[in-house]
């Protein structure tokens, strides 16, 4: 059974940057494969970034990284200069499995 943890969540001004976090327990766990989501209110939930194909949402491009640690099986979304667009709950996801989410805020 694989579980997902994120934290890094929180409320930060426009302009402002955070680093979200997502680890995995489990026994065979490949962190390449997984990526990041989010859902704002009354919005399809959205895939946000990959790690194995560096793809990331257009809107995001240039102010989100993805980046991993294999050994800690946790995976990173650094994001900067974040818009108050970005508002939304954030998910990590590895194949069918979701984690809880977490907040990110950005305030006006």
């Amino acid at each position: 059974q694989v579980t997902l943890m994120e934290s890094g969540g929180g409320l930060v001004q426009t302009g402002g940057s955070l680093t979200l976090s997502c680890t995995a327990s489990g026994n065979m766990i490949n962190v390449n494969v997984m990526a990041w989501y989010r859902q704002a209110p009354g919005k399809q939930r959205e895939l946000v970034a990959t790690s194995y194909n560096t793809r990331y949402l257009d809107s995001v491009k240039g102010r989100f990284t993805v980046s991993r640690d294999d050994a800690k099986k946790t995976s990173y979304l650094h994001m900067n200069d974040l818009k108050p667009e970005d508002t939304a709950v954030y998910y990590c996801n590895y194949i069918t499995i979701w984690g809880q989410g977490t907040q990110v805020t950005v305030s006006t």
